[in-house]
């Protein structure tokens, strides 16, 4: 019966102490002091648990899982890394599993193709393409049915080319250009039956020079927008 005795309490201990290392086998640093083996991270002031990764000598390998504050510890982002090229593919999810966004990120900053999906839907909102963590190139906005909504071209994060603006029905509502984020150039604004209402100039952001006004496609108005107050010409003049 001692001997029974004895045994139970060495495997209690020995669970005890299992357990114990089961607990804290992680946040580990290698010989040199570097990140190794899997690493936890956790709120501060709920200790819920935050993220949770694998290390190899200081680098991210991989599928990170990020957590939401909460105890049903929902996966609110993904991250997988790619030692090849230093990037991870990011997916970043709402509460209910579906996913907001996702896109490569290199060196912290957004890079390549990212997609950005309607609330609560598979449907693609906007799609964006970034170089150093800057839009460059075509950025495309999607109506829920998959219609083109916008186009517009950037260059160094800031709107750098022609802008184009639709309905759900594919009509033309407005056809400019930009210039360092402001309007510049030709613009033509129509209405939701594709009727020109108005075009003419920007400059500097600013109407400028003669812009024309129609209603029902039918010229009614010349202004010269850079004196708007005496300079008007109706159709009848």
């Amino acid at each position: 019966m001692k001997a029974f005795y004895k045994k139970g309490i060495f495997v209690l201990m020995f669970l005890h102490v299992f357990c114990l290392y089961a607990q804290t086998d992680f946040n580990k640093l290698d010989e040199k002091g570097k990140k190794h083996g899997v690493w936890k991270g956790f709120y501060e002031e709920s200790k819920r648990p935050r993220y949770e990764g694998t290390f190899e000598h200081g680098k991210e390998v991989g599928i990170f899982n990020f957590y939401d504050d909460t105890k049903a510890k929902s996966i609110i982002a993904t991250r997988e890394f790619n030692a090849k090229d230093n990037s991870a593919y990011t997916i970043f999810y709402d509460q209910n599993k579906n996913k907001v966004s996702e896109g490569k990120v290199v060196n912290k900053l957004f890079e390549g193709q990212w997609k950005y999906y309607h609330q609560a839907s598979k449907n693609i909102m906007t799609t964006e393409h970034y170089v150093n963590g800057k839009l460059e190139g075509l950025r495309t906005v999607f109506y829920l049915s998959g219609k083109i909504a916008e186009e517009i071209s950037y260059k160094s994060n800031l709107k750098n080319g022609f802008y184009k603006k639709y309905t759900e029905k594919g009509i033309l509502l407005e056809e400019s250009m930009f210039k360092n984020n402001i309007y510049s150039g030709l613009a033509v604004f129509s209405d939701t039956n594709g009727n020109v209402v108005s075009k003419g100039q920007f400059v500097n952001g600013k109407k400028s020079g003669i812009w024309q006004f129609f209603e029902k496609g039918k010229l009614v108005k010349e202004t010269n927008m850079s004196f708007p107050g005496n300079a008007t010409k109706s159709k009848n003049n």
